[in-house]
C-alpha cells in the first residue's frame, strides 16, 4: 500500500510523456523519468522512516480538558511568549535598581604628542647652554590608569523611588502573564467544546441518515407490494438527500474544529498526518449550573482581574515617575574610591610613574537647566492622570462584561432547559407517526416531518449544551476563575458552590 507522498508522486509521474526508444529526446526523457522515479523512491522511504518515529502523545491517548490546558500552559505559542515577555521586563526591572548598586569602574589611557607641542619649564638662558637649560621635560608620552568604586548617595529621592519601580515593574509583569495564561485556557476550553460539539453532531446527523436510509427501504418494499404510490420512494429519497450536505458538514466542521483546538495547546500535527486527525477526548457537554449574582461576580472580578492588577501597578509606575522626574530639582551626590597610576608629570621616561589611594565625594546641583524637569514633570503628572483614567474605564469595561457574562449565562441555561426533555418528545412522535402510517391512519409526510424535528431537537440539544458550556466558560475569565479544571485537579466540571 503506498503512503501519501509515493501517491502524490505517482500522481504526477502519469503526466510524463512516454519514453522514446531511439534519438536523443528519448534519452533525455528516460534519464527524466528515472530521476524521478528516484525521488519518488526517496520520499517514500522517508514518508515511511517519519512514520516509524514515536508519534506525538495526543494521538496515543484520549484527552481530557486538563490535558489540553496543561498542554496548553507548556507549550502554547502565546504562552511562551508570555514568558518571554516576563523575562524582558525582570531584566528591566534590573536595569531599574541598578542606580543604587555601586558601580565600580576601570580606565586608562595613552597619549603621544608632536615633540614641538611639549610645554617644558626652563630656566634663563646661560652663555654655557644657549636656549636654556630644561628643569621639568614631560615628555612627549603620557599615560594613566586607575579603578574606582563609585556609590550614589543622594538622587533627589530616585534612589528609593527606583527600588519601588523594580518591583512594581515585577508585579506588573506577573499580571501580565496571568492575563495570557486566562486567555489561552479560555481558547482552550471553548475549542475543546467546540470539537465535542462536533462530535455530537455527526452522530446526530448519522443517525438522521440511518433513519431516512430505512424509510427509504421501506417505502422501496411498500411499493414494490403496491402498497403506496411511487411518490413516497421519491420523496424519501429527496428527504435522504438533503441530509446528507448535513453529515457532510458536521464531520468537516469536526476537523477543523480539532486542528483549532490543537493549534491553541501548541502542538504540531506530523506531516503524514492528512486531513482527518486522530484526536480523541474524554470529555462531555454536560456542564453543571453555575448560580451567582450580579453584584458578586462584580466583586470577584474588580478584586481578581489580572489585567486591572496590571493597570494599577502601571498607574503606580506612573507616580514613581513624577517623584523621578522632580529628582531634578534636587541636588545629586556620590562618593568615590579608588586606585591608580600614571606617568610622571616631570620625567620624560615612559617608566617612571606615581600611584596611590584616591577618596571623595562629589555633588552636582543643576540650578537652571532651560525648563528641562519641569517639562519632564508636566509630562510625568499627565502620563498619571492618562492612566487613572484609563483604570476606571477598565474597570467599567470590565463590570459590563461580567453583567453581559452573567446575562447570557441565564439565556443559556433557560435555553438549555427547555430542550430538556424535547429530545425525548422528538423521539416518541417518530415512534407514534410511524405507528399511525403503519396503521393506515397516518401519511409518509408526518414520518418525515417528525424525523425532521427530531434531528433538529438533537442538534439543538447538543449546541444548547456546548453554548451553556462556554458561557460559564466566559463568565469564569470574566471574574478571573480561568482554569478551574487545573485549581480542582480533574476535567470534570466543578460543582456550583465551589468557584475558584
Amino acid at each position: 500500500m503506498t503512503s501519501p507522498t509515493q501517491r502524490t508522486h505517482l500522481t504526477c509521474l502519469q503526466h510524463v510523456s512516454p519514453v522514446e526508444d531511439s534519438g536523443p529526446g528519448g534519452a533525455v526523457s528516460a534519464s527524466l523519468l528515472s530521476f524521478a522515479l528516484l525521488l519518488a523512491a526517496a520520499a517514500g522511504g522517508q514518508a515511511g522512516g517519519a512514520g516509524d518515529t514515536n508519534p506525538p502523545p495526543w494521538m496515543t491517548r484520549p484527552l481530557s480538558l486538563s490535558d489540553c490546558l496543561n498542554t496548553a500552559l507548556e507549550q502554547s505559542a502565546a504562552v511562551l511568549k508570555g514568558r518571554h515577555d516576563l523575562e524582558a521586563n525582570h531584566g528591566l526591572s534590573v536595569q531599574t535598581k541598578a542606580i543604587v548598586i555601586p558601580k565600580l569602574e576601570a580606565r586608562g589611557a595613552y597619549s603621544l604628542v608632536e615633540d614641538a607641542s611639549v610645554d617644558r619649564l626652563t630656566i634663563a638662558p646661560n652663555p654655557a647652554m644657549p636656549g636654556g637649560f630644561p628643569v621639568i621635560d614631560p615628555g612627549d608620552q603620557n599615560w594613566s590608569t586607575g579603578i574606582r568604586l563609585v556609590q550614589s548617595i543622594y538622587e533627589g529621592g530616585r534612589m528609593v523611588s527606583s527600588l519601588r519601580t523594580a518591583r512594581l515593574l515585577r508585579e506588573q509583569a506577573l499580571a501580565q502573564f496571568h492575563a495570557v495564561l486566562a486567555d489561552t485556557a479560555t481558547d482552550v476550553r471553548v475549542a475543546y467544546y467546540d470539537v465535542l460539539l462536533a462530535e455530537k453532531q455527526i452522530v446526530v446527523n448519522e443517525e438522521s441518515v440511518a433513519l431516512l436510509e430505512k424509510e427509504l427501504q421501506d417505502s422501496r418494499r411498500r411499493f414494490e407490494a403496491g402498497t403506496v404510490p411511487r411518490f413516497n420512494v421519491l420523496r424519501a429519497e429527496v428527504e435522504l438527500a438533503n441530509a446528507r450536505p448535513g453529515l457532510s458538514r458536521a464531520r468537516n466542521a469536526h476537523r477543523i474544529a480539532k486542528n483549532v483546538l490543537l493549534h491553541r495547546i501548541g502542538a504540531t500535527v506530523p506531516p503524514d498526518v492528512w486531513e482527518d486527525i486522530p484526536l480523541r477526548l474524554t470529555g462531555t457537554l454536560d456542564t453543571p449550573e453555575l448560580r451567582l449574582d450580579v453584584p458578586e461576580a462584580v466583586e470577584l472580578a474588580l478584586a481578581r482581574r489580572p489585567e486591572l492588577v496590571a493597570l494599577r501597578k502601571s498607574e503606580d509606575l506612573r507616580r514613581e515617575g513624577v517623584v523621578q522626574a522632580r529628582a531634578g530639582y534636587l541636588p545629586r551626590l556620590e562618593g568615590f574610591a579608588g586606585y591608580g597610576a600614571r606617568k610622571s608629570m616631570f620625567s620624560p621616561d615612559v617608566a617612571d610613574e606615581v600611584h596611590g589611594w584616591e577618596v571623595g565625594v562629589q555633588a552636582v546641583w543643576s540650578l537652571f537647566d532651560g525648563a528641562l524637569t519641569r517639562g519632564k514633570v508636566i509630562e510625568a503628572r499627565a502620563h498619571l492622570e492618562k492612566a487613572h483614567v484609563e483604570t476606571e474605564d477598565v474597570v467599567r469595561g470590565i463590570q459590563l462584561e461580567v453583567r453581559g457574562a452573567c446575562s447570557t449565562l441565564v439565556e443559556a441555561w433557560e435555553v438549555l432547559e427547555s430542550q430538556g426533555k424535547v429530545l425525548e418528545q422528538a423521539h416518541e412522535a417518530l415512534r407514534l407517526a410511524r405507528v399511525r402510517a403503519e396503521a393506515g391512519s397516518g401519511t409518509q409526510l408526518d414520518v418525515l416531518g417528525a424525523q425532521t424535528a427530531l434531528t433538529e431537537a438533537g442538534i439543538t440539544q447538543n449546541r444548547a449544551k456546548r453554548d451553556y458550556a462556554v458561557a460559564r466558560t466566559r463568565l469564569e475569565r470574566a471574574i478571573g476563575a480561568y482554569a478551574p479544571e487545573l485549581e480542582a485537579g480533574a476535567a470534570p466540571a466543578r460543582n456550583d458552590s465551589a468557584l475558584p
